[in-house]
């Protein structure tokens, strides 16, 4: 089949309606009435999904073969109320108790980033608390937008005063941008957080940082979720919130590729807004990084490369 043809399902893969012969699934989350500033990462599933033929079976750089050893399928979009945001955040909970409930490993696709509180709550229901490796140029952990509690910018302080989180074992990587607060990192340093910056992470490798990361997660359950705004708008311009100065993709696969033998028991990439994107290269880079994230999940076959 021609990469342009077929279902565009995630990486062409077969289309499931439940995870009970998985060990890995791609959902989709088509969520954007959290956000602050621009619309249309409803959109964000279905466009990664468009882009990602291009991926291959393996990965030379790293030996990773997963679908040697995982079974791997795509299993749609969570079903959710688009007008009703707390209720939207409830239909994602259930749908993730779900599938998660034989041990299969959720790579999720945004959406907005509101989504990782409702996934962390069926993680946190399943595992406990877990560690958490957060990429993104904003830290999200705002008490309230507006007065709401359930938006895009308070995702980790809704996970943290539910305990789905371990702060102990919390880092937030890549922050950055113009803030109404000089200190506004300052809540999640009293709790704990690890948080790097993204002027630290300027002209110079994250291998050495990722050593510290392994270190900080030890043997307990992570989760990884990665915004796309976190890396440049230069690089990828697709997204709501976009702030200057970010990661380039040779950090943004140290970050990935050094999560390998960890306890990851879940992932995300969100906020890819494809209509600010129309040749599609910010969810072409979102789809390559989900595969990235396959490729360090605990299971997956390596070669000697």
């Amino acid at each position: 089949m021609p990469r342009p043809g077929g279902i565009a399902s995630m990486f062409r893969l077969p289309i499931h309606e439940n995870t009970d012969d998985l060990d890995v699934c791609f959902v989709g989350i088509p969520l954007d009435i959290g956000v602050a500033n621009r619309s249309g990462t409803r959109f964000g599933p279905r466009q990664i999904r468009t882009e990602s033929p291009m991926i291959r079976l393996c990965n030379p750089d790293t030996g990773a073969a997963p679908f040697e050893s995982l079974q791997v399928g795509d299993v749609g979009d969570v079903n959710i109320n688009v007008y009703n945001l707390p209720k939207a955040c409830d239909d994602i909970t259930a749908h993730y108790k779900k599938l998660i409930a034989n041990g299969c490993k959720t790579l999720t696709m945004g959406g907005d980033h509101t989504l990782a509180y409702p996934v962390l709550r069926a993680i946190g229901d399943k595992y406990g608390p877990v560690g958490l490796v957060h990429i993104d140029a904003h830290n999200d952990t705002e008490d309230t937008m507006c007065g709401e509690k359930i938006t895009h910018g308070t995702p980790f302080k809704r996970a943290f005063d539910d305990n789905l989180i371990d702060p102990k074992r919390s880092i937030q990587i890549g922050l950055r941008g113009p803030s109404n607060d000089i200190y506004e990192h300052q809540w999640a340093l009293e709790k704990g957080f690890r948080v790097v910056t993204g002027k630290e992470c300027w002209h110079k490798s994250l291998e050495p940082l990722m050593v510290e990361v392994r270190e900080m997660m030890g043997d307990g359950p992570v989760y990884l979720s990665f915004d796309i705004d976190s890396l440049d708008p230069s690089i990828a311009p697709g997204t709501g919130t976009p702030e200057i100065a970010g990661l380039n993709i040779i950090q943004a696969l140290e970050i990935i590729r050094g999560l390998k033998g960890l306890n990851l028991v879940g992932c995300d990439l969100v906020e890819v807004s494809p209509p600010y994107d129309p040749l599609g290269t910010t969810a072409l880079i979102a789809a390559n990084l989900l595969f990235e994230m396959l490729c360090v999940l605990p299971g997956v076959k390596y070669y000697d490369v």
